[in-house]
């Protein structure tokens, strides 16, 4: 699974955060970090709702 995040698309929200902590951060102005691209298929679920979730559609996830 690869991830990957347009910051400049990222409004802040946090919902990523709170789908998959493990997975992405914010930084100090709330703009999504993203901790491991490639993260085990265990957090797909997760990764998967954090990317629904994001009002700005700002998280793509491949295969």
């Amino acid at each position: 699974m690869q991830i990957t995040v347009d910051i400049e698309k990222c409004c802040g929200a946090g919902q990523c955060v709170l789908a998959a902590p493990d997975v992405f951060d914010q930084d100090d102005t709330g703009v999504v970090v993203l901790l491991d691209p490639t993260p085990p298929t265990s957090q797909r679920t997760a990764i998967l709702e954090a990317a629904t979730l994001c009002p700005a559609g700002a998280i793509k996830v491949g295969a």
